[in-house]
């Protein structure tokens, strides 16, 4: 990784802050350390880091309250790292604006593995700039008169991945890095069925490639990403409009309505 920057690491635990210290230390980073949540916020707000490591398990305030801090501060990449395996733990980190999550105890090939995979991401998510056109309408759909490889539509859903952005009948949604990379995958895929372990290596990058043994936190991980998704998108899931369960094996794009 070339110049990655400065990380912060919040953890209570010396013997696992010292191991995350020292895989940082030898990807590049200048790191710096916090054993208390709060005082993981002050180190967030005088580092300025591009990445944190923040442990669930706190002494003074909670992992989830410590991140929804840093979230009012910075947008540096998060990785929450936790003792449990629980699905309440995977959805309240995500939610809570993490960017992934480890579960201890963990190897630190694959710690380096998620945060080289991480930096090869775009930082801020989507962009902030608002879209200037709404969407066009359906009949005109298939008619892409500007940048035909950069902007896809379907039933009502715009995506433009040049800029990040995202809108639906013309009104720009807020995704996090890894709603948008799932989203923009099942459009590329053009309706063929995605399985849960394709949309990790897509959330995770190269590192996951097609031997690499995929967990069951990661595709619960793909879940909760895609759960929010339809969230946000206001899915309906009697009739969804753009994203189908395809039941024992992943997702795919329902398929092009005339309305």
């Amino acid at each position: 990784m070339p110049d990655p920057g400065v990380a912060v690491v919040v953890e209570d635990d010396l013997d696992v802050r010292n191991l995350v210290s020292t895989v940082l230390t030898q990807s590049g980073f200048v790191v710096h350390t916090a054993a208390e949540g709060r005082d993981g916020v002050e180190a967030v707000k005088e580092h300025n880091p591009t990445l944190v490591t923040l442990d669930v398990g706190l002494p003074d305030i909670d992992g989830y309250e410590v991140l929804r801090r840093i979230r009012g501060l910075s947008d540096c990449y998060v990785i929450m790292l936790t003792a449990h395996n629980e699905e309440i733990d995977t959805l309240t980190a995500l939610q809570s604006g993490a960017d992934d999550f480890v579960t201890k105890p963990f190897r630190p090939r694959e710690l380096r593995a998620r945060i080289a995979a991480m930096l090869r991401r775009p930082r801020g998510g989507l962009t902030e700039e608002k879209p200037t056109t709404t969407t066009a309408p359906a009949s005109e759909e298939p008619n892409l008169p500007s940048r035909p490889d950069s902007v896809m539509r379907h039933n009502g859903l715009e995506l433009d991945k040049d800029t990040r952005t995202v809108t639906v009948r013309g009104e720009e949604l807020v995704l996090t890095r890894s709603e948008f990379d799932l989203l923009h995958e099942l459009l590329r895929s053009s309706g063929a069925v995605r399985t849960k372990g394709d949309l990790v290596r897509v959330v995770r990058g190269q590192y996951y490639r097609t031997d690499t043994y995929i967990s069951e936190a990661d595709e619960r991980a793909i879940e909760v990403h895609i759960g929010n998704l339809r969230r946000k998108l206001g899915e309906d899931p009697r009739s969804p409009r753009w994203l189908m369960t395809v039941r024992g094996v992943g997702y795919r794009l329902v398929p092009r309505r005339a309305d």
